[in-house]
């Protein structure tokens, strides 16, 4: 594992470690279960209606990139499962999308991880091109091209490319840390924290 990977690091345990801006709106959650991705952002912005600048993406955007996606509205799906088949086999990671796809079906049998807000059968057009690797916002989120996006069943997580190598260290040194500790452990320094806490409140357990 590198030191800005983030393959084995929960968007749970980057909660404690990064403010709230940096987490995109529970809307965009995982379209099925077990659905979870990380890597560099790749950005889009789409006009309504439109997905030209997402489909062209997916020849362009480097292997291991997360395709993240400004559309225009929720009204029409910006990707289907052909797009996101040709997109897998560029070894694209995932997308992350305010916005809509369709095909959920196949998606979800070829296990390409996919974010949304969720899923409409009306497809978008080409007539308009859009923009990629901008800056763009994604389900409350500025994001810019290369930061790392960190998904799963928690949530969606933006962390900003000069901050990576530093974060996934101090990330994984937390979660090993936790896992060494075990519950019992946890427990006792819970209860003192709450007692703590409480007894400002002049209460007891």
């Amino acid at each position: 594992m590198t030191s800005a990977d983030f393959s084995h690091i929960s968007p749970t345990t980057l909660g404690n470690l990064l403010s709230s801006e940096h987490f995109m709106d529970y809307g965009i959650r995982p379209l099925w279960e077990g659905a979870a991705l990380s890597g560099p952002a790749f950005t889009v912005r789409l006009p309504r209606g439109q997905h030209l600048a997402l489909h062209a993406a997916i020849y362009t955007a480097a292997a291991g990139s997360v395709l993240v996606v400004q559309a225009g509205d929720t009204e029409y799906a910006v990707a289907g499962g052909n797009v996101c088949a040709v997109a897998q086999q560029n070894g694209i990671a995932g997308m992350v999308i305010d916005g809509v796809i369709r095909d959920l079906a196949e998606i979800r049998a070829m296990g390409f991880p996919v974010f949304a807000r969720g899923v409409r059968p009306i497809p978008g057009s080409k007539k308009e091109r859009g923009e990629w690797q901008t800056v763009i916002e994604c389900g409350g989120v500025s994001v810019a091209p290369g930061d790392i996006i960190v998904a799963n069943e928690e949530g969606v997580v933006c962390v900003p490319a000069g901050q990576a190598v530093e974060l996934a260290q101090t990330a994984r040194a937390k979660q090993d840390q936790e896992i060494a500790e075990g519950l019992a452990r946890w427990k006792e320094k819970h209860r003192t924290v709450v007692e703590k806490a409480l007894a400002e409140w002049n209460e007891t357990l």
